[in-house]
């Protein structure tokens, strides 16, 4: 008889979940998790009164009631709506790209004055395409990143908006980037300001943090804790292994490391009410280096009198670091499809989330994934 009938490696929303509903039915679970804390990415820590988002801003948002219902089941959740701005050197602009953008960029006013300025703009690229069309006039498929956004959205909106911030973010050239990045961009002909189009959006009240001690209560929770130090031991410990790690160190990077994009923060405490006025503020030009300063006081509509800001920086990744971002790639796919298979052999091992799925996932996929596999083990 094994100790456990579950070992969750990562005390992230995943493997949170899974060990939650786990417990639920009766079965002993022991989480572990690298970090000297719980809840992976999303996890919150209070300073000054303020809930700061260690590890970035994090929004809920999703348009399934039962995922909704599931996460205020822990913690109540607020009216928090993402509307972030952008800032091109001196120059504001609200995202996504609507009416209050192409009138801060252009001066129009109405969405037919939009339609026709952005369509103006599309033509041009269209026509350096169509110069290079073959002899039945096919249009030759973008052979990166700049030429699939000019020909979406135009010059203005492409060098403004997306250029400098993407390249920060991915570490390349717009050249250098392939097209596929970038399949399509949200364009809104109204005056709406909200990020996202899901029904349901906001923050919990009291950070994240809260969410996951609720989900752990009651569980053996070990931080600080190295799956790989004591591998052979954590194996023996429990039934099946819910793991929630990078899947190509699971298997000892048999066939090369996976890519990722990681990130590095920098926090301050300022002695100032507010700073920025707004939770998130794009910096999309190239030479600033950061892509965002959040200040985390506006996703709980903070009166504290002191506030704290975070800067955050595109990095590029080596082993060691953390990865935030999977490189989905081709020639990173064709990687990972060797490790999947792999994996799909496992009969005591069930890998999830971003790192153990090699997919970037929004907290409310993260849900649906993690129930998905509880409940398709539990049945």
């Amino acid at each position: 008889m094994k100790q456990y009938d579950y070992l969750i490696v990562g005390a992230g929303l995943f493997g949170s979940i899974f060990s939650y509903e786990a417990k639920k039915a009766g079965k002993k679970c022991l989480v572990i998790d690298r970090r000297n804390h719980i809840g992976g990415n999303v996890y919150t820590e209070e300073t000054e009164g303020i809930n700061v988002h260690k590890y970035g801003a994090h929004i809920f948002h999703t348009s399934n009631k039962e995922v909704w219902d599931y996460m205020n089941s822990f913690v109540e959740f607020n009216r928090y709506t993402n509307s972030p701005v952008a800032r091109y050197k001196d120059e504001l602009y609200n995202l996504p790209f609507n009416m209050n953008t192409f009138h801060a960029l252009w001066g129009v006013k109405t969405p037919d004055e939009a339609k026709a300025k952005i369509q103006e703009q599309m033509r041009e690229a269209l026509e350096q395409a169509t110069a290079n069309a073959d002899a039945d006039g096919n249009l030759p498929d973008p052979k990166n990143l700049e030429e699939q956004a000019l020909r979406l959205i135009g010059r203005d909106i492409y060098e403004k908006l997306i250029k400098g911030y993407t390249e920060k973010q991915w570490g390349k050239r717009a050249t250098e980037l392939p097209s596929f990045i970038i399949k399509r961009l949200p364009v809104r002909f109204t005056y709406d300001n909200n990020y996202f189009n899901d029904k349901y959006q906001g923050i919990p009240n009291g950070g994240y943090t809260a969410i996951i001690e609720k989900m752990l209560d009651g569980i053996e929770v070990q931080t600080n804790t190295d799956f790989f130090a004591k591998r052979a031991e954590y194996e023996q410990m429990a039934e099946k292994i819910v793991f929630t790690g990078m899947l190509d160190e699971f298997y000892g990077y048999r066939f090369g490391e996976l890519e990722y994009r990681s990130l590095r923060f920098e926090s301050e405490v300022l002695d100032l009410e507010n700073y920025q006025g707004n939770a998130v503020v794009n910096y999309t030009e190239y030479e600033v280096p950061y892509t965002r300063i959040i200040e985390h006081k506006h996703f709980e509509y903070g009166t504290q009198s002191k506030t704290v800001i975070t800067r955050e920086y595109p990095a590029a990744w080596k082993k060691g670091d953390e990865p935030y971002y999977p490189m989905n790639d081709e020639k990173n796919n064709a990687l990972f499809a060797k490790y999947q298979e792999l994996a799909s052999a496992e009969k005591s091992v069930i890998f999830g989330g971003r790192l153990g799925e090699f997919k970037y996932y929004d907290m409310h996929q993260v849900v649906v994934r993690a129930l998905e596999a509880v409940r398709a083990e539990l049945s």
